[in-house]
């Protein structure tokens, strides 16, 4: 029967993706604005046929150009976070070289950064200063890599060299904002994921995304709870360093909280902070800042 329900959910995805790509195309060249939201209901549409079901806790600042830093632990993380609200991704260059989700990562608007050329990251951040300046919602996943589920991975404070924009934008002179995204997948046919189990969801090390892929859609319906932060002020940091160091301290934290059934204001021990930076999940060319 998983087998069944992995086919099922693949060809209802192929289905619903296929004959909407050259919508989207169209809509990126007749209208932004319906080009930025038309994504957000289509993964929408995603998450359900993936059985995926969001519990948001929070939410994203509106009317104001947005920085979301985020954790990252496997491909589900795109689809559930573009259902949560219209946004586009920062992603890596080798992306745009990936067959199909290059495709898709471009009719979402992906910001492609190469972080092996400085002057190419110098660029991007023209570049996402440019969309900031539009309105949009951009979303980093810091880390540089995903994980188990488990933990949270250092930051890399270099990976913010391209989010280092002006505090201030030409939209309406409104100041571009940085909020938080935690995300924890919870539950798997209603049942609590326990520590042992969450690495099942998670896309990471050398791992082939396409096996990964089918074994995930034959486990059945997920859980994930999406907890956002409050929004702060993108001037209000003194550089990368610091808005790395801070973002990963409240991602830490609240990921804690959410694994162990917390309520945000609980205050929580964060022991697993110096545990991920001795033993990092291994990187690979795949599995690099997905």
């Amino acid at each position: 029967m998983s087998r069944v329900r992995a086919a099922g959910v693949l060809a209802g995805f192929l289905g619903l993706t296929l004959p909407l790509m050259p919508v989207q195309a169209l809509l990126l060249r007749v209208s932004k604005p319906a080009a930025r939201r038309f994504p957000h209901w289509y993964h929408r549409k995603v998450c359900r046929i993936l059985g995926v079901r969001i519990h948001v806790e929070g939410s994203i600042a509106r009317n104001a150009p947005v920085l979301l830093v985020s954790n990252h632990t496997s491909w589900l993380d795109i689809p559930v976070l573009s259902a949560v609200a219209p946004l586009s991704f920062v992603a890596k260059t080798e992306v745009a070289r990936w067959p199909f989700v290059s495709a898709l990562a471009r009719l979402q608007r992906t910001v492609f950064v190469d972080r092996t050329r400085r002057i190419a990251v110098g660029d991007t951040a023209g570049e996402m200063a440019q969309r900031l300046a539009e309105g949009d919602t951009l979303v980093l996943f810091a880390e540089g890599t995903s994980s188990d589920g488990n933990r949270v991975l250092p930051f890399r404070s270099a990976l913010f060299a391209a989010a280092a924009v002006p505090g201030k934008t030409d939209a309406g002179n409104s100041a571009v904002l940085v909020q938080t995204v935690t995300l924890a997948y919870s539950r798997l046919h209603g049942v609590p994921l326990g520590r042992a189990d969450r690495p099942l969801v998670g896309w990471y090390g050398d791992m082939e995304m396409q096996a990964h892929a089918w074994e995930l859609l034959k486990a059945g319906p997920l859980d994930v709870v999406v907890r956002i932060g409050p929004p702060v002020s993108l001037s209000g940091y003194s550089g990368r360093k610091e808005l790395a160091e801070k973002t990963e301290a409240a991602i830490r934290e609240d990921l804690v909280r959410i694994l162990r059934g917390r309520s945000p204001a609980e205050p929580v021990q964060l022991a697993a902070r110096s545990v991920a930076r001795r033993t990092p999940l291994p990187k690979t060319s795949s599995g690099d800042f997905r």
